[in-house]
């Protein structure tokens, strides 16, 4: 019996098999795991849902379809990209911004000290306006934010004419770095709070009765690159944001409101530009200052003119990730996004919108735009129950699914799309007339021939 269980052995032995340990449950292993479970999440930490958590690492589902867009490439704002060596060139202009801040400063009696003072209270306010757990010593983090912050309130001062500025700066002569640092500004992952800033040019500046204010300032600066009317600016020059890209995303915000509508067979996306074109609905440019401002009616659909190009599309992901990651914040930018989504499935849509001047393309070719706004909507959270344009969305379905519009339209089509096509179906009314007008006189005379008498 022996032999044959240690045959058994020898067998399972030479086939490979292991005996099975149990593992041993110490303390030492409780520790380790009870240690574990005492660690606070760092990459996103638990404050990140509160109200005061405003700045984020875009995420992954975002970013990997245009990382270039959420990324900084001449200057690091904040502690997301502080100290990477590809910013050196800038961090250094960084310094001497702020000493011709502090020459002005000291005719009001500030100093260097007093902008330390005055942020250093914040720490724990600044700490919990970022996503993930800083690294930064309290040291660190407030020389960051007084650095980063004087540098910007300077810049704006500069390029509003507000202080006289070198000519010969060559942050304003080279040609290349305004629009850059303009676009790394509005990124999300390169913030810093509001209220940081605010106290900075508070400080520094002050928003008095006749000074302008830090959003007057702000909006100024970045409508070097998106021109809009002075008049549609001021009414956002009292407003402030949770940081420079959520006030500039709130200076496009429309005036109605994101409505909830009950759940309709007529409320989901719609159709791409030519197939709604195809049954009848019509385009045209609508004039407004906001891109947002979209109207239907009577088969007509009036979308504002959207000027795309290098600065507008990075401009327009970093304002979708703010809403996607932000839950407090309004989701007009998102809605816009997938709307134009559906409009433009393909580079045929584009050059439709490119025709009706609704869109103006400067960013490439018809497949770039269309390839644009087919990546814009991916992996983003969309509510079409609960968004600004659920009425429109709901009665372009309505207009699009009715059958009569569409015959119509394909009428028109067939028959009146060119001046050939109208020529032959008129010619082809008038001979259907003139056979009736014979047929009738042919009938007439039969039924009361000529009096011959």
């Amino acid at each position: 019996m022996s032999r044959e269980s240690n045959s058994r052995s020898n067998h399972s032995a030479e086939n490979g098999s292991s005996v099975h340990h149990v593992v041993h449950i110490d303390e030492t292993f409780l520790s380790e795991v009870e240690g574990k479970m005492k660690e606070l999440p760092g990459l996103l930490s638990r404050s990140a849902g509160r109200d005061s958590c405003c700045i984020f690492r875009v995420p992954k589902s975002l970013s990997e379809i245009n990382e270039k867009a959420y990324q900084p490439h001449i200057v690091s704002i904040g502690p997301f990209h502080h100290g990477e060596p590809h910013f050196q060139m800038i961090q250094e202009h960084k310094w001497r911004f702020l000493g011709d801040l502090l020459l002005r400063a000291e005719s009001k009696r500030v100093v260097l000290k007093d902008f330390f003072e005055a942020v250093a209270p914040m720490e724990e306010e600044i700490r919990k306006s970022y996503s993930e757990t800083l690294k930064f010593d309290g040291r660190e983090l407030i020389r960051m934010m007084v650095l980063d912050g004087c540098f910007m309130i300077e810049l704006f001062c500069k390029v509003g004419r507000i202080v006289s500025a070198d000519l010969d700066d060559p942050l304003f002569t080279m040609a290349w770095v305004l629009p850059f640092l303009m676009r790394d500004l509005l990124r999300l992952e390169n913030q810093i709070p509001y209220f940081v800033l605010q106290k900075l040019f508070d400080l520094s500046i002050g928003s008095g009765n006749n000074g302008p204010s830090l959003a007057k300032l702000a909006l100024g600066f970045f409508n070097y690159m998106v021109q809009r009317p002075v008049h549609v600016l001021e009414k956002y020059y009292d407003k402030e944001g949770m940081h420079l890209l959520d006030l500039f995303r709130m200076s496009y915000i429309p005036d109605c409101q994101e409505e909830v509508r009950r759940p309709s067979r007529f409320l989901h996306l719609i159709q791409c530009a030519k197939k709604l074109n195809q049954a009848g609905v019509k385009f045209r440019p609508r004039k407004t200052h906001s891109i947002l401002d979209i109207k239907f009616g009577n088969g007509l659909l009036e979308i504002p003119i959207l000027t795309i190009d290098d600065f507008w599309s990075s401009l327009f992901l970093n304002f979708v990730a703010y809403e996607q990651c932000y839950r407090h914040s309004t989701k007009y930018i998102t809605t816009y996004a997938t709307f134009m989504g559906c409009l433009i499935n393909t580079p045929a849509d584009a050059g439709f919108l490119g025709d009706r001047k609704i869109v103006e393309n400067y960013f490439g070719t018809d497949e770039e735009v269309a390839r644009f706004f087919n990546n814009v909507g991916k992996d983003v959270v969309f509510d079409i129950h609960r968004s600004y344009l659920s009425k429109v969305f709901e009665e372009v379905n309505e207009y699009y699914q009715n059958d009569w519009h569409v015959r119509w339209a394909g009428f028109r089509h067939t028959y009146f799309s060119t001046p050939w096509s109208f020529m032959s179906a008129a010619a082809a009314v008038v001979l259907l007339l003139l056979t009736m007008v014979q047929s009738f006189y042919t009938a007439y005379q039969y039924y009361k021939p000529p009096n011959n008498n």
